[in-house]
């Protein structure tokens, strides 16, 4: 079944939610406005056609934001979203169900109908995902908490922490100290692997792909990011499964760090990406100037290391 999804954003940056009424499949779920193609429509008609007739607006401008497809027990759907920032009309209830306004900071992604909460992220989730070096060495502490707080200061909003040749404790205190600075610009942290130090700071995690295989349930509460390092679409799935809220593909292109390692090339990553309920972000090879063209295949965005910190 091939659903539209409404995100309309209004001009204060806030998201327009619907409450699926009692009797219905999820009733009392928030979601997103929108429903069923009928025969023969585009995408775009059907979104124009269900909220007209849900919300009373006629839409102006609406841009592609994300295609998931979904399971719910035995019934698939395809939920094909789209980005609303212009329309005529004041949005109001015609169909009996409850509306609110919320930023997309604000929205608890546990409320939201699980189909609905890669929704969240993707209009949440930055187009750069800068990660650091794996070689830096504990004794450039200093001089790397400060080029990470320069990165958030001049706008980077999501980052993950992969210091591997530091002790654990070490990472958890550079979180703790750029956590006030990450707060105010509101940028997320990530920690590599360290599902532990994610829970006791409130921030994130990005799991490595070995680690998606052991765990039977999503280890960290929704309101702090799970990423997964994934590299087909086996481990993609693995990460739908755990709940994970996006993932990095990789690697597309040729890579320094992985020399032997085949590249899958945009049109793989388009196939792979389109197929995987959850934003995906490009990773290897990739540089912050990219991000246009992975977009184009379907990616979130781009992650990466080299070509994220200038004069590395």
């Amino acid at each position: 079944m091939h659903v539209v999804a409404a995100a309309l954003i209004d001009a204060d940056g806030r998201l327009l939610l619907a409450q699926r009424p009692p009797g219905k499949h999820l009733a009392g779920a928030w979601e997103f406005p929108g429903g069923k193609l009928e025969a023969g429509e585009t995408p775009l008609a059907a979104l124009a056609r269900e909220l007209d007739e849900e919300l009373g607006v006629a839409v102006e401008q609406a841009t592609p934001l994300i295609r998931i497809p979904w399971r719910y027990n035995h019934h698939e759907l395809l939920l094909d979203a789209w980005r609303v920032t212009r329309w005529r009309g004041e949005p109001r209830s015609l169909e009996g169900q409850a509306l609110r306004w919320q930023l997309p900071a604000d929205v608890d992604p546990a409320h939201l109908a699980p189909a609905d909460r890669p929704l969240l992220q993707a209009l949440r989730l930055p187009a750069r995902y800068p990660i650091t070096p794996a070689d830096v060495p504990l004794a450039q502490r200093d001089h790397w908490r400060e080029r990470l707080a320069a990165a958030i200061v001049r706008g980077e909003r999501l980052l993950q922490l992969r210091l591997p040749l530091w002790p654990r404790a070490a990472v958890r205190e550079l979180a703790v100290d750029l956590l006030p600075l990450a707060e105010r610009h509101g940028a997320r942290l990530l920690l590599n692997e360290d599902v532990g130090g994610a829970r006791a700071l409130g921030i994130g995690v990005h799991l490595k792909a070995a680690q998606l295989i052991p765990l039977a349930e999503r280890p960290l509460p929704w309101r702090q990011l799970i990423a997964a390092s994934c590299h087909d679409a086996e481990e993609l799935a693995r990460a739908v499964a755990l709940g994970a809220d996006f993932a990095t593909l990789s690697p597309v292109a040729t890579t320094a760090s992985h020399p032997a390692a085949a590249p899958l090339g945009w049109p793989a990553f388009h196939t792979l990406a389109e197929a995987a309920a959850l934003p995906v972000y490009a990773l290897g090879g990739m540089d912050p100037l990219m991000s246009q063209e992975a977009c184009a295949a379907g990616a979130q965005g781009v992650a990466g290391i080299g070509g994220f910190w200038p004069d590395l």
